[in-house]
């Protein structure tokens, strides 16, 4: 079988390194394009020398005609970027999967709310498939354009799905507290962002209007068939990557932990990149760090008739690239977890 003809717009960044990194141990795929404005024409082992004699490949910038030569392109660009180059032409020839947040979120006008920009490919949005793979992997298999889901989002989103789908908690009380690492900002230089800023330190940011809480609601609402509203709060804390969010929901009825569990079971028990945990053995960052798994448990509080979900995922691997790799598989009929079945390095 000939291998899969890929490039990775953006390649030079935390995210855009991790798809290179993950895709050079990919069976399947065969790298052809790496593109970076800043880097153009440096080898890409001179920006990651870890990946010296690996890949001999030079940034390039943007090229839209090469591209158009490839099976599929990454998009790991800022907001804004892949929405102002794609068009019918390029899709006709190569399937897009776009890691920045253009195509995740169906209303424009929302869109435009939280990211302070203009959308410049409306026509697009009703057809790019939301790549939540273990939600969304029937219309992952017939896409063009993929809008690969952000991190908290994957995060919250998978912690809360069965709850909701079954219509089981209370969807005006929903408070989702979520914490992650550095590497969530970019690689941008960026005050909040720097060593004597984070260090030592654990503060809360985006309150009220976080970009990711839309895209959290539209999920959720499309999985009850009505709308929800719920409470963001994102916490930056004084590590490199990953997530942990706990998030805290109401039954509407009695119901057992153990009941609760048995509902999670039906709907990821078939899922290999969710780990329902057992009993008292509560997530943890370094336990997913580097991996593409999703790490959730449940904890009912009697008292309060209040459910904790808690959930751990690392925002570059499952937050990013690693579910990037995975809609490229189901995308292309392979097994889903070919190239991704690393675990934690602890």
């Amino acid at each position: 079988m000939s291998k899969i003809k890929l490039g990775v717009l953006g390649s030079n960044g935390y995210v855009g390194y991790e798809l290179v990194r993950l895709l050079l141990n990919h069976e399947a795929v065969e790298i052809k394009y790496l593109s970076s404005r800043t880097h153009k024409g440096k080898k890409y082992y001179e920006l990651y020398p870890n990946l010296y004699g690996k890949i001999d490949l030079e940034f390039e910038d943007v090229n839209l005609e090469k591209c158009k030569e490839l099976d599929l392109l990454f998009c790991a660009t800022p907001q804004g970027f892949c929405a102002s180059i794609i068009n019918e032409n390029l899709l006709k020839s190569t399937k897009i999967i776009d890691l920045s947040a253009d195509f995740r979120i169906k209303n424009a006008k929302v869109y435009e709310q939280y990211y302070k920009i203009e959308h410049k490919a409306k026509d697009f949005l009703n057809e790019a498939v939301y790549g939540l793979c273990e939600i969304h992997r029937n219309e992952i298999k017939k896409a063009r354009l993929i809008a690969n889901p952000g991190c908290y989002t994957t995060c919250s989103i998978l912690s809360l799905y069965p709850l909701v789908k079954e219509n089981l908690i209370d969807k005006d009380f929903i408070i989702i507290d979520a914490k992650s690492g550095t590497s969530g900002a970019g690689k941008e230089a960026k005050l909040d962002s720097l060593f004597c800023e984070v260090n030592e330190n654990i503060k809360a940011y985006g309150l009220k209007t976080h970009r990711h809480t839309p895209e959290i609601e539209q999920e959720l609402s499309l999985a009850l068939n009505d709308e929800v509203v719920l409470q963001f709060t994102p916490h930056l804390i004084p590590m490199q990557r990953g997530i942990l969010s706990t998030s805290y929901v109401r039954l509407k009825e009695k119901l057992s932990e153990e009941e609760v569990r048995a509902i999670y079971e039906k709907y990821y028990k078939d899922e290999h990149f969710i780990r329902l945990l057992p009993k008292d053995i509560l997530p943890q960052s370094k336990f997913v760090r580097g991996s593409n798994y999703v790490d959730i448990n449940i904890s009912l509080d009697t008292r309060t008739n209040n459910l904790l979900v808690l959930a751990s995922l690392d925002n570059l691997i499952k937050g990013a690239a690693g579910q990037a790799i995975q809609n490229m598989n189901i995308l292309f009929n392979l097994d889903e977890k070919t190239g991704l079945q690393g675990l934690a390095e602890i």
